[in-house]
């Protein structure tokens, strides 16, 4: 059985690459209101229809939903943006602004009636305003008859260098489907992950150059299949300040090795935090160019890492390519649900529904 996917909110394409990397799932529809994001998404999926526009005006929705039917779509996999779960938020509960889009994706399930539908989302979702916001979806998606399971899932897990945590409902519509349990043995270290790509200094490197190591780990031979040039290798140039700072800080340390006068009013210990080499990276997220963010700074050199990099802990193949300004592309990357966790998302659907045929 083929899957013919809609990617709502698809972002630079995440869930969709997990997915096309395991047989009979294709996604054939996607659609954001982010124009850098989807052109990205366009240069990794060619072959792939783009709708660029906010599901919410009626025209743009009626157009997704035209041409799911067109497409024969019988799946929807996406994660709507909720900044809006929190005990404020209850008063409106999915009325609330911020996670109306949860309303309009659910929507989009009752037009279209896909077999099966993935929501992806932060993993607060489920615990917010004591389980609320988590109770009103599964109330909503009873009402359209489908049989759901949902849970935590860790990135690393599922062979991603990165401690990543996010919420997964999977809901079908003529049986249940559970979450991937099937973990992989050995953990994916930053090491693993980028210690072929560890030479450049602040400001150095092309959107396109070669390789200049030989890959040191099976993760690297992996993340390179297929890709003969190396893309979005660059490291941010930074100011002579914060140059001064990762100079005093050691290998894998953080910022406190920085005299008092340097730490900043950063309130997170975290911020100006080296990534350690034998173990995960934390989460990724969209401002990972920026030291004074986060534990995002190379375990070694004195920069933050390229998006290149914080692709490879996301795990993205080298072959996709990312292309738009840099504060584009960090957002693109940050935002991203990691390939490798889809993947294993598309093999347990793909395995539990072959158990009825």
């Amino acid at each position: 059985m083929e899957f013919r996917i809609l990617d709502l909110f698809s972002g630079a394409g995440g869930f969709s690459k997990g997915f096309s990397m395991e047989e009979g799932f294709k996604s054939v529809l996607a659609t954001d209101f982010n124009e850098p994001a989807l052109k990205t998404y366009k240069k990794n999926f060619p072959n792939t229809e783009i709708i660029l526009g906010d599901i919410t005006e009626k025209e743009v929705k009626k157009e997704i939903i035209n041409k799911a039917k067109k497409k024969k779509v019988n799946m929807i996999i996406g994660g709507p943006p909720c900044q809006g779960f929190s005990n404020k938020g209850k008063k409106l509960g999915l009325k609330d602004s911020r996670n109306f889009l949860f309303l309009e994706y659910l929507n989009i399930v009752e037009k279209l009636q896909p077999q099966i539908f993935v929501i992806e989302n932060v993993k607060a979702m489920l615990t917010a305003a004591n389980g609320y916001f988590i109770d009103k979806i599964k109330t909503e998606i009873n009402k359209l008859g489908y049989k759901m399971t949902y849970g935590v899932l860790t990135a690393s897990d599922f062979g991603v260098p990165q401690k990543r945590q996010r919420a997964i409902i999977i809901a079908c519509k003529n049986k249940k489907i559970f979450l991937p349990s099937e973990k992989i043995q050995e953990n994916v270290t930053v090491r693993d992950a980028i210690s072929d790509l560890a030479y450049l200094n602040s400001g150095e490197g092309e959107f396109c150059q070669e390789y200049r190591n030989s890959p040191k780990s099976k993760y690297q031979k992996f993340m390179r299949k297929d890709s003969k040039k190396l893309y979005n290798h660059v490291a941010t140039s930074h100011s002579e300040k914060t140059l001064l700072k990762l100079s005093l800080i050691p290998s894998e340390k953080g910022k406190e090795y920085l005299p008092k006068e340097l730490r900043g009013n950063q309130k997170f210990k975290t911020t100006w935090g080296r990534l350690k080499w034998d173990a995960q990276s934390p989460t990724i997220d969209t401002r990972f160019d920026t030291p004074s963010n986060g534990t995002n700074t190379h375990p070694n050199l004195n920069r933050a890492i390229t998006p290149r990099e914080a692709a490879r802990l996301q795990s993205f193949p080298d072959n996709f390519i990312f292309i738009g300004k840099k504060s584009y592309i960090t957002k693109q990357i940050g935002n991203a649900v990691p390939p490798l966790m889809s993947f294993a998302i598309a093999k347990t659907i793909k395995e539990q529904i072959n158990e009825d045929l």
